[in-house]
């Protein structure tokens, strides 16, 4: 199967892509954190059998430049860099795929700059960070309530980088982010090299604790903008709650929604089958290959 990689310029530094596959409307693909690398999204390589896929890692993770300058974590520059790596691929047409955090700036990149897209994939990403605060809320008040309490005095303390915390974080990403045991080793690969410099100061110190810059991002209001064909796409046991996903496929006119059993927000790892007969029977009937 056909590989490349290289470095791309974009504004405060060079980012690194990978593509694989030939053929057909590109696909390209953008992970979650801020600052989680793309290592994550190796399952969805399985796509690469019908046409090219590219990853990249955006700038400040992964195999990406990582400059030291905090002005650089804002939405609307991590858009003009998908704006730039789109460009310098010469990708003119283009499905486009965002997980978590990922699907949160294709949204913001189709209604700041109106872009043509071939069709539109939102896994587990929030339109309301604000709405995901309060169902990730719910969620932490599910846990074992020693649990409970080991994350609220740590989180009162300023101590969020203390094992103890992190073991009992833990709790909720095994119930709400990837339910596979073990990890697999790309979900490993992507939290050895995350940039946590980036996701703590666009996110917070954990999944369900968001203090950062990201906190009041909300477009809701707004996603009857949107006019690409889009899926949504989630699990059950998503973080990002399918009651989310349903008022989001409400919004956005002709969308879809496909709600993956016994999966979480990484469904495209856990259940890889089920995830990708869903993509691609989404993307065959945007190419008018299939009845809908």
């Amino acid at each position: 199967m056909e590989e490349d990689e290289g470095y791309i310029e974009v504004p405060g530094g060079r980012i690194w892509y990978r593509s694989i596959g030939q053929g057909g409307v590109p696909l390209l693909c953008l992970h979650g954190g801020p600052g989680f690398t793309h290592y994550y999204l190796q399952p969805l390589e399985q796509l690469a059998a019908r046409r090219r896929v590219i990853f990249y890692d955006q700038l400040g993770c992964g195999r990406s430049d990582r400059p030291q300058d905090p002005g650089l974590w804002t939405v609307e520059r991590f858009v003009e860099e998908l704006v730039r790596v789109r460009a310098s691929l010469s990708l003119d047409r283009l499905h486009l795929f965002g997980s978590s955090w990922g699907g949160m700036l294709a949204m913001q990149y189709v209604l700041d700059r109106r872009p043509f897209l071939d069709s539109l994939i939102l896994c587990g990403s929030p339109a309301s960070i604000p709405r995901w605060i309060r169902e990730c809320a719910e969620l932490v008040a599910q846990l074992p309530e020693p649990v409970q309490e080991t994350i609220r005095w740590h989180e009162q303390h300023g101590f969020v980088s203390c094992p103890e915390y992190q073991a009992a974080i833990l709790h909720f990403y095994r119930r709400h982010v990837c339910r596979l045991d073990p990890w697999p080793e790309s979900l490993e690969q992507s939290f050895a090299e995350a940039g946590m410099a980036v996701y703590i100061h666009m996110n917070g110190p954990s999944e369900f604790t968001v203090v950062g810059t990201l906190k009041d991002w909300d477009v809701t209001e707004r996603l009857g903008e949107i006019e690409a064909p889009t899926l949504l796409v989630g699990g059950r046991h998503d973080e990002c709650r399918p009651e989310h996903l349903e008022e989001m496929h409400r919004r956005i006119r002709g969308s879809e929604l496909a709600v993956v059993e016994d999966a979480s927000h990484l469904c495209f790892a856990e259940q890889p089958e089920r995830f990708m007969s869903i993509v691609n029977r989404f993307l065959d009937r945007v190419e008018g290959r299939a009845p809908l």
